[in-house]
Parts: structure tokens; C-alpha cells; sequence
């Protein structure tokens, strides 16, 4: 490169120097031209051309020694550029021995770079085929699964069958007992025809009997309609005498009387619904008694191996509440529709089948297969003795576990003037809800776990529930001594086999002592909700007729039905 260089810039000073001996010799040319010049207007006597053409002598002059001094400093400087241009040729005929050995050294790593690359390609063939044999095992694995896992559902297809042949007896002989109590109900309603019967027949002897007191009653109206057209024909006579409008004011008059009329009835009627909501409330309470007392009973009949599922009770409760909360419901929007329109005529029946109407749904015979529907995979089956014992061995070493860890010391976590209280360690979430679960499918959820207390401590797990053992699986591995405000995760696995709701904890023993996380699973739900709980018509005049608008919104995973 600075050879390059250097003759860059020798070749430049070589250019610039002709250039500058070019300029000397031009100037010379115009300073000779400029001296035949003066002397010629000299001999013609022009003194003003004279002095001009002398100062552009002296001016010439000038530039000519300042072109030749810059033509002495370039050709020095050439000399210069020639001379290290010399010794730059001398020095690098000595690096070209040290240029070979380097050609050589580099030719030698490229074939040491050859030799890693055939290294390499042979260990890579290597990996491939250990790749192939390992994808082959995993494909035999899979297989095998596969096949275990058809042969599980097809034993879990039998299974339903086999219960379903059972729920089919169970239904049959419900139905044998649903079919024999329609016939019993049958013949009381047969019955109760009957006695409407000769209610009716009574009610004709009594209307006969009372013949005359309407008669009476009828000549009492036509006084009173005659009454009424002797005040209307004065009323007319005064609206004449005072200059005003007669058929507005009757007008006016009749439609004051009928709303004086229709505001009584209805307040009447009010009063009577009232009286007929109050009585059915007390009807409800009486009948949800009597349905307790009877389940109270059926518990105490039942065996001890056998539970009462609470998720049945609650729903059956649910259900007698809620056909309460329709009936009256339906008993107020006729009340508010009367109040609304206000009809003229309001004709309520009432008899033998509002009574009917309003008494409460009992309780079947058997709630297990009318209150849930049905699925195949819901059907109980017998308790394997091996699978008790093996739940009673768990228990009894929980408790084991539970008692030795009890005895063991169990310190408090204190700093300068403060002491722990409440739970060393912080659960996020603080409860492990599986919700809107589907039976056969498996859900998973991270959990962790972060050291609240002052100091060092640790967390071990205990165990989980007796009754969750079956469905839930916990996979933590201790992480031990953990530091104030450290955190470590276990995994928690919901295989569920039955459509239940569950409810339990995740135990763990700290320095300072036991503590739980809760754990819940719940089912699809349907949760239905009105967007309005007041339905305000506002201001009306009568005969108006004015519509709203209610919606029903379901929040929840599971669909269902509405009337």
C-alpha cells in the first residue's frame, strides 16, 4: 500500500512539474511580446501605453519567478518520492521469503479445516441414525398405547352397556309404579269430579232459592237507573242554564264514575291477591317442611355405606324455590297487567283447579334418575375391595405422616420486634378451581407456591383430600431451604370420571406448620339473569297500550330451557 502510494504521488508531482515549466515558458513568450511592445510605442511617443504595458511587465516578471521557484520545490520533492520509492523496493524484497512461508501456512490450515469437515459429517451421520432408531422405538411406544387405549375404551363401552341394562331395569319398574300411581290419580280425580258434581247441583238448588232476592235486586237497579236519569236530565238542565256543553260534561261525568268504579275493583281484587299470595307462601313453607321431614327420614333409613349426595339436595331445594318464585311471579304480572289496562270485565275462576294448580311438585321415588339426566358413565358401580384397601393403607399413613410431623418441632419466625401470624407461604391462585368440566377429558394447572415468612424455610408436600385421591394427582418435587420471598411450582392433574361437583385441599407442612391450599371442581352450569328486576310502564291513560323489552342472558357453560 505505500508503495501504491508513493508512486501515486510521484506520478501527481511529475504532472504538476510540466505543467509549472509549461507556465514558464508561456510567460517568458508574453514577456518578450510585452518588451517589443514598450519599445515600439516608445519610438512612437505613446507614454499612457508606456506605463501600461510596463506594469504588465513587472506584473509578467513576477509570476514568472514564482512559476520558477514552484517548479525548484517540485522537482525537489520529486527527488524525495524517487528516493523512498528506491528504498520501499529494497524492503520489500525482503518480506517476500516471509510471504511464501505464509501461502504455505494457510494451504495447510484449509486441509486441517478439510479433515474437521469429514470429521464432522461423519459424527452427524452418526446422530441421524441414532434419530432413526429413536423414532422407531417412539413410533413401537405409540402403538402400544394406542392399542392399550382401544382396548381401555372398548372394556369402558362394555361397562356402559352393562349399566345401561341396568338403568333400563330401573326405569321399567319406576315406570310400572308411575303407570300404577296415574291409575290412583285417576280414580281421585274421578272422584273429585263427582264432587264438583253436586257442588254444581247445590249451587243450582241455591240459585233457585235465591230467585226472588235478585228479583228484588233488579227493581233496586232500574230505581237506581231511574234515579240516575232524573240526576242527568237536572245535571243537563244546570249546563244549559250556565251556557256550557252538555254532552261533554255527561261525558266527562260517566267516564269520572266508571274510573271511580274500576279504581274500587281493582282495589278490591288487589287486596284479594294479596291474601291468595300470602296463603300460597304459607302453603310453600308448610309443603317444604313436610318434604324435609321426609327426606330426614329417608336418610335415616338409608344404609351407612350409601351418601346422600348434597349436589342432589341443593338441587331439589333450588327447584321447589324457584317454582315458588314463578308462581308468584306470574301472580304479580297479572296484577300489574290489571293495573295497566284495567279492563272492564275481570273475571277470576277459581275452584278445585287453581287449588290444583298451585299445590307443589313432590319429591319422586327415586331422584337418583328423575332430577339428573342421564349418562352412561355416571352409573355406580361396586367398590373394589383391593381399591379400599388400598385407600385405607393411604389413609392410615397419611395419618401416620400427619403424627410425625405433629410431634416434630415446629418453629416461629420472628425479626426485630415482629413474629409471623397467619400462613408462611402464599398459594397463586389462592384456590385451584376446574370449572365447566368434561367427564374423560384431563385438565392441568400450574401452581405456585412463594415463601411469605421472614426467613429461610421450606415446603413439603403432605397429601390432598381422601375422596379427591381417585381424580386428582399432584406432582411437586421438594425444592428445599427456600429464601424469604422465593418461589417454586407443583403441578396439579384433573382426570375427572363422573359428573360431580368436588371439593377438598392440598396439604403441605412448612417450618412453622401445616397449611392447605383449596381445591374445587365444579360442573357446567346454566345461570340465568334478567338484565331489569323492575319493569316501570311509567305514566299511561287508560285504554293505552304500552309494550317492553326484557332480556334473558344465560352466563354459564351449560344451554337449557325456559318458559
Amino acid at each position: 500500500k505505500n508503495l501504491q502510494s508513493i508512486n501515486d504521488v510521484f506520478v501527481s508531482c511529475s504532472d504538476t512539474l510540466s505543467a509549472c515549466r509549461l507556465r514558464s515558458k508561456m510567460l517568458a513568450k508574453q514577456l518578450d511580446h510585452v518588451d517589443m511592445e514598450i519599445e515600439r510605442e516608445e519610438e512612437a511617443g505613446n507614454v499612457a501605453a508606456v506605463s501600461r504595458l510596463q506594469a504588465m511587465s513587472s506584473r509578467l516578471c513576477t509570476e514568472l519567478e514564482r512559476e520558477k521557484e514552484l517548479e525548484l520545490r517540485l522537482a525537489l520533492t520529486q527527488k524525495q518520492n524517487l528516493v523512498e520509492l528506491w528504498q520501499i523496493e529494497a524492503e520489500q524484497g525482503k518480506y517476500d521469503i516471509l510471504r511464501e512461508q505464509l501461502q504455505k501456512d494457510e494451504e495447510e490450515l484449509q486441509m486441517q479445516y478439510q479433515e474437521e469437515r469429514e470429521v464432522r459429517t461423519w459424527k452427524e451421520k452418526i446422530t441421524a441414525l441414532q434419530a432413526e432408531g429413536t423414532r422407531r422405538a417412539r413410533e413401537k411406544r405409540e402403538e402400544k398405547a394406542r392399542r392399550e387405549h382401544e382396548e381401555r375404551k372398548k372394556k369402558l363401552l362394555e361397562d356402559a352397556k352393562r349399566n345401561h341394562e341396568k338403568a333400563v331395569c330401573f326405569l321399567r319398574q319406576s315406570m310400572a309404579r308411575i303407570h300404577e300411581k296415574n291409575a290412583k290419580e285417576e280414580v281421585k280425580a274421578q272422584e273429585h269430579m263427582e264432587r264438583r258434581i253436586q257442588a254444581v247441583l247445590s249451587l243450582k238448588t241455591s240459585i233457585t232459592s235465591n230467585r226472588e232476592r235478585l228479583q228484588t235486586l233488579q227493581i233496586l237497579n232500574k230505581a237506581k237507573a231511574l234515579e240516575a236519569k232524573k240526576e242527568e236530565m237536572k245535571m243537563r238542565e244546570a249546563i244549559l242554564a250556565e251556557g256550557g256543553n252538555v254532552i261533554r260534561e255527561i261525558f266527562l261525568h260517566k267516564r269520572r264514575q266508571e274510573n271511580e268504579k274500576k279504581k274500587e275493583a281493582f282495589r278490591e281484587l288487589q287486596k284479594s291477591r294479596k291474601m291468595e299470595i300470602v296463603s300460597r307462601i304459607l302453603q310453600e313453607r308448610a309443603s317444604i317442611h313436610k318434604q324435609r321431614k321426609s327426606q330426614s327420614r329417608a336418610k335415616a333409613i338409608k344404609p351407612r355405606g350409601k351418601l346422600v349426595d348434597p349436589l342432589l339436595q341443593s338441587r331439589e331445594a333450588w327447584q321447589i324455590i324457584f317454582s315458588c318464585y314463578l308462581q308468584h311471579l306470574c301472580s304479580f304480572t297479572k296484577v300489574m297487567a290489571l293495573s295497566i289496562s284495567l279492563p272492564q270485565d275481570v273475571l277470576w275462576e277459581s275452584g278445585d283447579e287453581d287449588t290444583e294448580r298451585d299445590k307443589t311438585l313432590l319429591v319422586p321415588e327415586f331422584p337418583g334418575l328423575w332430577s339428573r339426566e342421564y349418562d352412561l358413565h355416571k352409573v355406580p358401580k361396586a367398590e373394589d375391595p383391593t381399591r379400599l384397601a388400598v385407600r385405607a393403607m393411604r389413609k392410615q399413613m397419611a395419618e401416620k405422616k400427619m403424627e410425625a410431623l405433629q410431634t416434630g418441632i415446629l418453629h416461629k419466625q420472628t425479626v426485630p420486634a415482629q413474629e409471623l401470624k397467619g400462613c408462611a407461604f402464599h398459594c397463586k391462585p389462592s384456590c385451584i378451581h376446574f370449572k365447566d368440566f368434561d367427564v374423560g377429558q384431563t385438565y392441568k394447572k400450574k401452581i405456585v407456591l412463594t415463601n411469605a415468612s421472614y426467613s429461610v424455610n421450606y415446603c413439603r408436600l403432605v397429601g390432598i383430600s381422601e375422596w379427591l385421591k381417585d381424580f386428582i394427582s399432584v406432582h411437586f418435587d421438594p425444592p428445599g431451604k427456600m429464601s424469604s420471598g422465593m418461589s417454586c411450582e407443583f403441578l396439579v392433574t384433573f382426570k375427572p370420571m363422573i359428573n360431580e361437583g368436588l371439593e377438598g385441599a392440598v396439604m403441605f407442612m412448612a417450618q412453622t406448620g401445616p397449611f392447605s391450599v383449596p381445591l374445587k371442581c365444579t360442573v357446567k352450569t346454566c345461570i340465568l339473569a334478567l338484565d331489569k328486576e323492575l319493569i316501570d310502564f311509567g305514566s299511561l291513560v287508560v285504554g293505552e297500550t304500552i309494550s317492553r323489552t326484557i332480556s334473558l342472558t344465560n352466563s354459564g357453560a351449560l344451554g337449557t330451557t325456559f318458559k
